[in-house]
């Protein structure tokens, strides 16, 4: 059935108001956000910050009368002013498959493809990775899962053993896989990501060759490559323990860094790493480099 949508901007000190103005009307979901060009890219543990000026979308069934609620929102202290307030309805849709739909075949450097199931690539040597949107991050389509698929394409991973740090969906893992790896060691605080990398990798046909776990249960190995898609403040905590996962030689791929964070980035392990010349894409970086011998 269709749906009734009513959208409005307002301040962050006006949110909760104008919230609970919605859900004491009936609204059956309410989205926040960002009604400006303020992302917020690296909260702390535990936080759940907001934007200075936030879009607040609710849905009501479609019979649902819009201008008591538009007056009621004009009517609130800093609320939106009667301009500001949009109401239109929603055709109802299989959302799921909206997505998708969205979601085609994507190449990654010469020959490594992600492809949502039933689609496949017109390339006969195509390495794929089948994978559909899900609930953990990583479908190809971020910058920095970008950068960090490319840089699999270009590597040499036959009988490899590789470690993805942060793997979200298993993206990375799994690519790593169908490249030659012969053991991948998935690694996420998140168990939803755990359980959606097992389950991408059960698509893939490569579960045997992944393993699973959170950050303390890794196991203590000499990796020949360890990539980490994550943020720039956990990547500068973790460079000491990255530096003790990998073998000399073996190569280490970081992203998730904005090009503002690369000195930092770059500070903290040039000690362990002789470092690559980043590469960037879209204002993230993806930075390469290679373990040096241990001193002796």
């Amino acid at each position: 059935m269709p749906w009734l949508q009513i959208s409005c901007e307002v301040e962050r000190a006006a949110l909760e108001s104008v919230e609970a103005a919605f859900l004491g009307t009936g609204a059956l979901s309410v989205t926040l956000g960002d009604a400006g060009d303020a992302p917020v890219l690296e909260p702390g543990p535990g936080e759940t910050p907001l934007w200075p000026r936030v879009r607040v979308t609710a849905l009501y069934e479609e019979q649902v009368d819009a201008l008591p609620i538009q007056a009621l929102l004009t009517g609130l202290a800093g609320g939106p002013d009667a301009a500001g307030i949009s109401a239109t309805v929603l055709e109802d849709r299989i959302w799921e498959r909206e997505w998708l739909d969205q979601f085609g075949p994507m190449r990654f450097g010469r020959r490594l493809w992600v492809c949502p199931g039933g689609q496949d690539p017109d390339d006969d040597d195509a390495v794929v990775v089948r994978l559909d949107p899900g609930l953990a991050f990583g479908t190809g389509t971020h910058p920095t899962t970008h950068l960090c698929l490319e840089w699999l394409d270009r590597a040499s991973l036959t009988e490899a053993q590789v470690v993805d740090y942060g793997c979200g969906s298993g993206i990375l893992a799994i690519a790593a896989a169908r490249l030659g790896a012969r053991r991948v060691i998935a690694v996420d605080n998140d168990p939803q990501a755990l359980i959606a990398t097992r389950s991408n990798a059960a698509d893939n046909d490569v579960s045997v060759l992944i393993e699973t776990c959170d950050p303390a249960s890794m196991p203590r190995m000499a990796a020949d490559t360890l990539l980490a898609n994550i943020l720039a403040g956990p990547l500068i905590e973790l460079a000491p323990r990255f530096a003790d996962a990998l073998r000399p030689g073996g190569r280490l791929v970081l992203s998730g860094i904005l090009e503002s964070q690369g000195p930092d980035i770059v500070a903290a392990y040039e000690r362990w790493f002789e470092l690559d010349q980043p590469a960037s894409r879209d204002g993230w970086l993806c930075l390469g480099g290679t373990r040096r011998p241990e001193e002796s």
